[in-house]
């Protein structure tokens, strides 16, 4: 008979070795949905925000933004590769923005369980030593035992336990509920604007007064514009706008104290608003963003054709001293030729416009923003504007390519024309300056996140102000001798809290017996 022995092993298995792929992930999560990281990121968010307050935004003024490539050549470039004149709808700011909300989420979801928690479980149990509390007293003739003491905090609102001897009492749960509440208040702002951004819309429209140029509400007849991820062309609201009058009102110094635009809405009444007071329509809010003005020039052709053009002049300055273009590609055209166009014989104004001239030369900036002494400067340009080219162009400024090519030349010397004078060139054509159209810089806007966003900021505010104000503490109590005759007690501020020593004070008084 063989007899085995058991040989089996007792050792301990090995600990199991931590997948390092999955410890990285469990890591960078926590990293992210700290606190600190939060607060890390909302501080990067508003840094980031500066350069979109600071240059100008192509979804706000995209005609500040050609106005900053000519004045800055050099930087306009690169900032524009950086995202910097669409600060808000870069990838750099919308991955910070992400961060933020997914570091929120992750922080303050597992915040809310714990306090609900807390407020749903009682007050602890009362420490041994009660004399090592910050606030500490002894009642020698109280009012009754542990049911009166409670009963007592009860009506000072305090959550109170009974537990044998002892009584424990907690108050201040506010300040942790406003806490969450501001933080979710902010989730509420970052989704708002994400909501926005997603199923909202912009357009800006110079808009020059006068039946002959109302504007509808098409993608085609903005400007500029930009549609969220969510919206197509066809989902815009359909109205039609015509400025019927603009007032301006300014101080002596030039200073502007008040705009107002009049428009007429499809064919309805006509409506005003301001700067601070936007046009609200169904689907829609119109917001005034600026004015200027719009020469009316007549260009009588050497053949006896006359045109006429209203050509809205691009601000400069506080005076609006204002540059632009009065481009007739029509002109010239033989009626012998079977009206064939000769696109060498075109023909453009660039011209300077001041509201308010100087007496005395030079004549190169306005005096006053109002049209006290208008002039309109012209220089006078001939040949090919390079608009059968197909090669898009700001309708402001002259093709600069045309004339240093020598396709387009200048014709004539400057000169400085007055309402109803006229400019005869050397061909016999002239030129004639009828006056002026005030216009206005509009921008027609959708945003549905705003009312959350509002809602949001409007809870935050609350929030803050409850955490605040909150005061989180405890007190304890406890019988120490038989038919309660002397009673411990001890108070506790979990946080800080100079007002506490008074409270306490009081809630001793209110469990002493009155003699």
């Amino acid at each position: 008979m063989v007899v085995t022995e058991d040989r089996t092993s007792t050792a301990a298995p090995s600990p199991r070795r931590t997948n390092p792929v999955l410890a990285l992930l469990r890591n960078s999560w926590r990293q992210l949905t700290s606190m600190r990281t939060a607060l890390m990121l909302l501080f990067l968010l508003a840094v980031a925000a500066i350069p979109g307050s600071v240059l100008p935004q192509r979804g706000v003024n995209a005609d500040d933004v050609d106005r900053y490539f000519v004045e800055h050549p050099d930087l306009a470039p690169i900032l524009d590769r950086l995202g910097m004149f669409e600060v808000f709808a870069s990838v750099w700011f919308s991955a910070i923005y992400l961060l933020l909300f997914t570091s929120l989420v992750g922080c303050v979801v597992p915040r809310l369980a714990d306090h609900w928690r807390a407020m749903r479980s009682a007050p602890p149990n009362a420490p041994a030593r009660l004399d090592r509390l910050p606030q500490h007293a002894t009642v020698e003739d109280p009012v009754g035992g542990v049911e009166e003491i409670g009963a007592a905090l009860r009506k000072r609102r305090w959550r109170v336990a009974v537990r044998g001897d002892t009584v424990s009492a907690e108050k201040g749960y506010l300040k942790e509920t406003g806490n969450l509440l501001f933080h979710f208040a902010l989730l509420a702002v970052l989704a708002g604007v994400g909501f926005g951004s997603w199923y909202g819309w912009h357009g800006n429209r110079l808009l020059v007064a006068g039946p002959d140029t109302a504007f509808c509400n098409t993608l085609q007849q903005f400007d500029e514009s930009g549609l969220g991820p969510r919206v197509d062309a066809a989902d815009l609201p359909r109205f039609c706008l015509e400025l019927t009058d603009f007032k301006a009102d300014f101080l002596a110094s030039g200073q502007p104290s008040s705009f107002k635009a009049t428009v007429r809405v499809d064919d309805g009444p006509a409506r005003d608003f301001s700067v601070n007071s936007p046009l609200r329509l169904d689907g829609a809010n119109v917001y005034l963003l600026g004015h200027g003005y719009a020469p009316v020039i007549r260009y009588t052709d050497r053949y006896g054709q006359a045109q006429t053009t209203v050509a809205p002049f691009l601000t400069v300055d506080g005076m609006l001293t204002s540059e632009g273009v009065a481009a007739f590609p029509d002109a010239n055209v033989d009626p012998k030729a079977g009206g064939a166009r000769d696109p060498n014989a075109q023909v453009a104004f660039e011209g300077l416009y001041l509201p308010t001239a100087p007496d005395q030369p030079p004549y190169t900036r306005s005096v006053f923003p109002a049209e006290r002494s208008p002039a309109l400067m012209l220089f006078a340009y001939r040949g090919n504007l390079g608009l059968d080219a197909g090669i898009p162009g700001s309708v402001y400024r002259l093709d600069q390519r045309q004339v240093d090519s020598g396709r387009l030349k200048r014709v004539g010397e400057a000169t400085l024309l007055r309402v109803g004078e006229k400019m005869t060139l050397d061909d016999g054509s002239s030129v004639e300056f009828l006056g002026t159209r005030q216009y206005a810089t509009l921008s027609v806007r959708y945003d549905p996140g705003e009312k959350i966003a509002l809602g949001g900021a409007a809870v935050g505010l609350l929030g803050l102000l409850l955490s605040l104000t909150g005061r989180r503490r405890r007190v304890f109590f406890r019988v120490t001798t038989s038919g309660s005759s002397l009673v411990e007690a001890g108070g506790l501020p979990r946080t800080d809290y100079s007002g506490f020593a008074e409270e306490f004070k009081q809630i001793i008084e209110s469990v002493e017996k009155k003699r």
